[in-house]
């Protein structure tokens, strides 16, 4: 018994040896530990709500507005007949060529049960024919109403047998950057298309002029959809997809889409007048990145800088002045003349605006009737021009041109005899047919003017070639 209990004592005793030399000697040490319980980990303020919202079926659902927009888009197909080559030998000794059909295409969006229509114009542009196909394939022939080249949209008219399906306008003015939106198109008539993205920035001007106001947004738009519907997840049109920007001519991140507001006020005053009517408040406004707004620190300043009053305007008689800075119009933030620009084109002359100023570091609100474009004015070469009234339409028998209504260019006016009354038609080649050219022109060539054509106050056209 003694021996039995005397191993086991011996057993006991060589394994407590064994484990205590590893553990002192063999064992490594654990380069990591585990904090205790009651140590606390800093936290990043963080949103636990699911991050890829498009998979998030309670927040957000396209299916909707997809089905919605879907039925009100169609395909617009526009054919021009040229004059090609000639291609036999009685063609070349007659002379005669043979014709030759040319078709383009692009989108357009129902906007009435009756058949209106409202594309770009860069689609239709040139048409001498137009057809429209539905999304359930029909096809019909469409009649252009009318079109607004500065906006770039368009009026068409389908009859149809029954009511159509139409897209409900929405506010574009309440969209805002970040918002999820559809682009909708019927590109190559393979019935229509949705792609999904969101809103990137709104106001954008692409033209470097500030003539424009686009909504921008990262859904794929490529050219065969200019025309189509921008709609935000209600379904509600909130733009006409028109542009992309790409070296390539296809989608490349960013499309541009002229807002809704500015589409229906356009299509509203073609139905009622045939034409655009703009009202303007009667102000120039002080590029930023000038060379005089850098050195005095206006190309910082919240707000848009008024350099000039246009005399008689609506902005004259209600009291602005020179060096106003225009924060707001009604409830429409002013940061950039873009916006300025953007919301007075859903505007008609006689329409009253609430202009909020700072003069001076007082905020002041001041009620504005809009005047007519036709008094806007520009100044360039030390002449003063204006777009052409309607008396000097009808009296030169034109639709275009820009008027001189003074001239302090001694040159132009002594060598030339250009003065007020004059009507410029083209500088450069080029064709003018509102000051807003003769912005384009000014960037583009400066004071490098090689051509001018005008009509004298005789009726008669001169022009003028500079070496």
């Amino acid at each position: 018994m003694k021996k039995i209990l005397t191993l086991l004592l011996v057993s006991i005793l060589g394994g407590i040896i064994t484990l205590s030399t590893y553990k002192l000697f063999i064992e490594k040490k654990p380069k990591f530990f585990v904090a205790a319980n009651e140590s606390r980990p800093t936290f990043i303020p963080t949103n636990n709500t699911s991050a890829n919202l498009l998979y998030d079926a309670d927040a957000v659902d396209f299916t909707r507005a997809a089905e919605n927009a879907v039925h009100t888009v169609v395909h617009v197909k526009n054919t021009t007949v040229s004059q090609g080559g000639p291609i036999t030998l009685q063609d070349l000794f007659y002379g005669r060529s043979q014709p030759r059909t040319q078709i383009g295409t692009g989108s357009g969006v129902i906007i009435s049960p009756d058949g209106y229509i409202i594309t770009n114009n860069h689609v239709i542009n040139g048409a001498q024919s137009l057809s429209v196909t539905l999304n359930d394939n029909k096809i019909y022939t469409a009649q252009l109403i009318g079109t607004d080249e500065k906006t770039d949209i368009a009026l068409l008219k389908i009859d149809a047998e029954d009511d159509l399906p139409y897209a409900t306008f929405g506010d574009s003015d309440q969209a805002k950057v970040g918002e999820w939106v559809l682009a909708v198109g019927n590109p190559f008539n393979l019935t229509t298309t949705v792609t999904a993205g969101i809103i990137s920035a709104k106001s954008r001007d692409l033209s470097g002029v500030n003539s424009q106001s686009f909504i921008q947004t990262d859904a794929a738009v490529n050219p065969g959809n200019s025309g189509g519907a921008l709609v935000n997840i209600n379904g509600d049109l909130i733009g006409i997809n028109t542009a992309i920007t790409s070296q390539t001519g296809s989608y490349i991140g960013y499309s541009f889409a002229v807002p809704s507001n500015i589409a229906r006020k356009v299509v509203e005053d073609i139905m009622e007048f045939g034409d655009v009517q703009t009202g303007i408040l009667g102000v120039n406004i002080l590029n930023r990145n000038s060379k005089y707004a850098i050195e005095n620190g206006l190309n910082e300043i919240d707000g848009v800088y008024v350099s000039q009053i246009e005399e008689n305007s609506g902005a004259a008689k209600a009291g602005l002045k020179n060096g106003d800075i225009i924060k707001r119009v009604d409830n429409i933030k002013i940061s950039k003349f873009s916006d300025l620009s953007g919301y007075l084109n859903t505007k008609r002359p006689n329409d009253v605006v609430d202009v909020t100023i700072d003069r001076g570091g007082d905020l002041k609100v001041v009620p504005v009737k809009l005047s007519k474009y036709e008094i806007s004015s520009i100044e360039y070469l030390d002449m003063e021009l204006r777009n052409i009234p309607k008396q000097a339409k009808e009296k030169y028998k034109i639709d275009y041109g820009v008027l001189v209504t003074k001239n302090e260019n001694y040159a132009l006016y002594k060598n030339l005899g250009i003065n007020s009354g004059y009507v410029i038609t083209e500088i450069n080649g080029e064709k003018i047919t509102s000051i807003d050219d003769i912005n384009k022109i000014q960037q583009k060539y400066g004071d490098n003017i090689t051509k001018i054509s005008v009509i004298n106050t005789n009726g008669q056209k001169e022009s003028f070639i500079f070496r």
